[in-house]
């Protein structure tokens, strides 16, 4: 019987509701509940249809931006100017290059966009349509920004949402205005279009049979990558600690702890031997212990971000001190991990617990006022939306997750891939790097929902609000020295939102510009052809200068940063090298296990 009917039976005249859910024993609770269900389940059953984009939200974005752009004569009148000038612009080209064929282009793409290059581009008719398109692009840009009254998160909203549907007709991803692809076609007499139908098909099943990506067999963790040698020493519902076997006679007193995000297979750092910054550390003298996170499951929906605190990063300390004895910690988070790790030396700091000898960041965020583009998908009616996604499955999955991404850098992850592999009939061979970010995890419903909440939408941790123990875990009481790692085309943690560690914290920050993105500028293993970076200690005495003052006054090094963060560990430990720790510490109840890289590794 459904629940209609029900209340019909127990109320044939609908006269009270409450009466009649009273009469078939819903009290107020349990009604609540019920409403909140089916708002819930509704918004899950859209979900799927919007690309878990709520509806609302964008709907919100879209009117602001309409009703200011509507109420503003003087910027209506201002684009029609634009779109007079482009005009004419685009038409003095034209009589130009009908004389000179060597005409410059009256517009050149922004930086990092390649959709033009290449010769072929340059020629008649094609060198047109790629000059329409930019100045078109440009002309919309002036649509979405600067429009008086707007609401600077819809203005970011709109601005990226235009973006991704002008990116959709870019004359680069069809054949037929595709210099490139047409030359292709006619060097292979077509079949570059045939290949590209079955690399399609093959994409479409591994997707719908939920296979990873084609090329990803060649990377399996254990076999060809994450084979650092070492053993997990301790194992919680939670998270597997590996630690890695010493490669020299004698290693640095102080450990060191790495907390990987859980958004992301461990080994990422731990990649090939030529690129596995463990095995490198390993190689410098240090005895490494690394966080391997549990791919959470429907079953794990009620882990909190406390949780991931306790039983993550706290656990593995008291793990380390029970192998490592009167030692302190050298603690370094990556990206969330690293998030993670900063509440958690807070904490520390806050209760007195002095067994950090150091902090190190990777490409993490302490202040998210300025977040980036993911703030794009987090408001207070995304969030909403995307709770109940979580709420119906228990978790947010990683293809929802894969998706946000991707439309960041649609252009590089999404476009330039549909026309190399299915219209130049290409594959691009993966590398491990690639196929590690293949290997996906889920993220629990309630640990994300306050994670997003408590950091991004109400940013507890900057404003010293954020709770712990019931205590505020300030990031300002850290004591220990802090090595913050930003990254400059870092898309997911901007590196001035990482650079903001110096004015919430009272003690010795060294911070490094390095070049790359999040993950490219972190796996930066010396030798790396192209790579440089920027380095500087602040005093906690020095005043703060501004991130742009910062970069202005600090040089360019060239070569990996991995050496400068080795020698600086270095000088924070203790001055005599040790004999290595044994492998575990059975008398205290940590176990040598299995060989790294563990098990929950594995897990789909």
């Amino acid at each position: 019987m459904s629940i209609s009917s029900m209340i019909r039976a127990a109320d044939p005249t609908h006269a009270n509701m409450d009466t009649a859910l009273d009469a078939l024993g819903f009290d107020d609770g349990s009604q609540a509940a019920g409403f909140e269900a089916l708002t819930r389940m509704n918004e899950a059953l859209i979900a799927p249809f919007t690309g878990g984009i709520s509806p609302a939200a964008l709907s919100l974005a879209v009117y602001d931006w309409a009703v200011h752009l509507g109420m503003a004569p003087g910027k209506r009148l201002e684009l029609a100017q634009k779109a007079v000038r482009k005009g004419n612009r685009l038409a003095a080209h034209l009589a130009a290059a009908a004389v000179d064929p060597q005409t410059p282009p009256c517009i050149e793409p922004l930086p990092g966009d390649d959709r033009f290059n290449g010769e072929e581009w340059q020629h008649f008719p094609y060198n047109v349509l790629a000059q329409c398109f930019l100045l078109n692009q440009q002309w919309w840009h002036n649509v979405t920004k600067d429009v008086p009254g707007v609401a600077p998160h819809h203005e970011d909203v709109i601005s990226f949402a235009t973006r991704q549907i002008l990116d959709m007709f870019s004359p680069s991803n069809y054949p037929l205005t595709n210099p490139v692809v047409l030359k292709r076609a006619a060097e292979t007499g077509g079949m570059n279009f045939l290949q590209g139908i079955s690399n399609f098909v093959e994409d479409t099943n591994r997707q719908l049979t939920q296979q990873p990506v084609a090329g990803t067999e060649a990377f399996q963790p254990g076999k060809t990558v994450a084979i650092t040698p070492g053993r997990v020493v301790y194992r919680n519902r939670l998270i597997e600690l590996i630690q890695y076997s010493p490669a020299t006679d004698t290693v640095h007193a102080e450990p060191i702890l790495i907390v990987p995000a859980w958004i992301m297979k461990y080994y990422i750092l731990d990649l090939s031997p030529e690129n596995s910054l463990i095995r490198y550390l390993v190689s410098q003298s240090h005895t490494v212990f690394c966080i391997s996170w549990h791919n959470p499951t429907a079953a794990d929906r009620d882990l909190s971000l406390d949780d991931y605190r306790r039983l993550g990063v706290m656990a593995a300390i008291d793990a380390i001190n029970a192998i490592v004895p009167d030692r302190k910690v050298h603690a370094t988070g990556y990206c969330l991990g690293g998030t993670l790790m900063s509440i958690a030396a807070a904490a520390m700091a806050r209760a007195k617990d002095d067994r950090l000898a150091s902090v190190t960041l990777f490409a993490a965020q302490t202040d998210f006022s300025e977040p980036g583009e993911l703030a794009l998908f987090i408001d207070h009616s995304q969030l909403h939306f995307l709770e109940s996604v979580m709420w119906n499955r228990g978790f947010l999955s990683a293809d929802q997750m894969a998706g946000a991404f991707q439309l960041l850098r649609s252009n590089d992850l999404v476009w330039s891939r549909i026309v190399h592999d299915y219209l130049m009939g290409e594959r691009t061979p993966l590398n491990d790097l690639m196929a590690w970010n293949a290997d996906t995890t889920r993220m629990p419903f309630r640990m994300h929902a306050e994670y997003l909440q408590r950091l991004y939408l109400d940013n507890e941790l900057a404003s010293g609000r954020f709770m712990v123990d019931e205590r505020p875990a300030a990031l300002q009481n850290i004591r220990a020295p802090v090595f913050a790692v930003g990254t400059e085309r870092d898309h997911v943690a901007p590196w001035k939102s990482v650079y903001k560690i110096h004015y919430l914290t009272d003690t010795d920050v060294t911070f490094v510009l390095t070049s790359g993105g999040h993950n490219a500028g972190i796996v930066s293993e010396p030798g790396h052809p192209h790579r440089h970076f920027r380095m500087t200690t602040k005093k906690a005495v020095d005043p703060c200068v501004s991130a742009e003052e910062w970069m202005a006054e600090c040089s360019s090094q060239e070569g990996s940063w991995w050496p400068a963060w080795s020698a600086w560990l270095a000088s924070h430990s203790s001055a005599d090298k040790v004999a290595p720790p044994s492998m575990g510490s059975s008398e205290n109840g940590y176990v040598a296990k299995e060989a790294a890289p563990g098990t929950y590794v594995h897990q789909r």
